[in-house]
């Protein structure tokens, strides 16, 4: 059974920083492929960065170049930092996970992870 726990998020003001952590048990960096997305309210759950097969990592448009995804895969957790932070970041953010199969890793179709945790708010204020 796969679990995943996520922490980290809260408030800051804009222009802040924020690490966010997603702890994993039974499924590894090495038999599962992960990501992080965010859902802001009223709006529809969006991909935000995914490991890639190739060990690169994909970022979507809104967050390159701020946000970082980095895994400890001695210990299962993922990390999220995000820095420079704007209001329109304020989500709640999730880590999800699918287990490898012939299709690469770093995509972030929703659809694609069948294993989700139960998230955490940032909420950036201006």
């Amino acid at each position: 059974q796969v679990q995943l726990v996520e922490s980290g998020g809260g408030s800051v003001q804009a222009g802040g920083s924020l690490r966010l952590s997603c702890a994993s048990s039974g499924c590894t960096f090495i038999s599962c492929c992960v990501a992080w997305f965010r859902q802001a309210p009223g709006k529809e759950r969006e991909g935000v960065a995914a490991i890639r097969s190739d060990g690169g990592t994909t970022y979507a448009d809104s967050v390159k170049g701020r946000f970082t995804f980095s895994k400890d895969n001695a210990n299962n957790t993922l990390y999220l930092q995000m820095n420079s932070l704007k209001p329109e970041d304020t989500a709640m953010y999730y880590c999800a996970a699918r287990r490898r199969t012939w299709r690469l890793c770093g995509g972030l179709t929703i659809s694609d992870f069948n294993y989700w945790g139960q998230g955490t708010q940032v909420t950036v204020s201006s």
